[in-house]
């Protein structure tokens, strides 16, 4: 019997993409209402989304293309798309994650783009940051969108929505977190930046960056050096550069 009946009127929403769904199955398979494959498909990863979706008891619906289509709303589906419950984040509290002796959290300021939303949450999985913090009000959620970029990260890396940005910074500060903020008219550069036990950092949105009151919330306001013509980088390319050498510069701290 699948997990699909008695469910019909429980808040969910579709996600789709190999990646995605595969994550989600594997993470977190109770989230999971129904699947919907393309009819015909035959490649491994499919079987394999297959076989997770049968051990965990979950209806499967072989469907032609356009329908499939239709669901994803004309993105890129790849042939499956499921149904899930809204619970599906990974949940985790700021008071939680402040008692960690060692913490690494990415902090993005009304990054509007769920493009580079899932791919700063991909970057943070890789680079083993603890978390994702956002703007409940000033940034999407885990979107559909989001999750397929994130290639899984979203059902890895927990996902934190706060209330007022600004409170939640000063949280962090309380609890001994250093923040570094990146901005492109920082003196210091990222090179030169200081790390903590415990660092957070964060990104402004994707034309505005940082809002003042964000600013005044950093320890250390730092910029990525541009050696050639372009003047600044992709949020998603700057967080990645930002974050591995922090943790480059925390390991070395934690190992000295």
């Amino acid at each position: 019997m699948s997990r699909s009946r008695g469910r019909r009127n429980e808040r969910a929403e579709l996600i789709y993409g190999l990646h995605a769904v595969e994550s989600i199955l594997k993470n977190n398979p109770l989230a999971v209402l129904q699947l919907w494959l393309q009819k015909g498909r035959r490649d491994k990863r499919l079987h394999n989304i297959v076989r997770l979706a049968e051990q965990n008891q979950i209806h499967i619906e072989q469907v032609a293309t356009d329908r499939l289509d239709k669901k994803a709303e004309g993105a890129v589906h790849q042939g499956v798309v499921a149904k899930v419950r809204q619970v599906a984040a990974k949940i985790v509290s700021l008071e939680q994650l402040c008692e960690r002796d060692s913490l690494l959290l990415l902090v993005l300021d009304e990054v509007q783009d769920p493009h580079n939303i899932g791919a700063c949450l991909r970057t943070a999985d890789a680079v083993g940051a603890d978390a994702v913090i956002v703007s409940k009000n000033r940034s999407p959620g885990l979107t559909a969108v989001v999750r397929k970029v994130s290639s899984g990260a979203a059902d890895t890396v927990p996902f934190v929505q706060v209330s007022n940005l600004a409170r939640a910074l000063q949280t962090l500060r309380d609890n001994g977190v250093w923040i570094l903020g990146a901005a492109g008219e920082a003196d210091a550069d990222l090179y030169d930046c200081q790390v903590a036990d415990k660092t957070a950092l964060v990104m402004g949105s994707e034309g505005k960056g940082m809002r003042r009151l964000t600013r005044e919330h950093c320890d250390q306001l730092i910029a990525i050096p541009m050696h050639g013509s372009v003047e600044s980088l992709n949020v998603s390319v700057a967080t990645g550069v930002c974050l591995y050498h922090i943790r480059r510069q925390m390991n070395a701290l934690q190992a000295g």
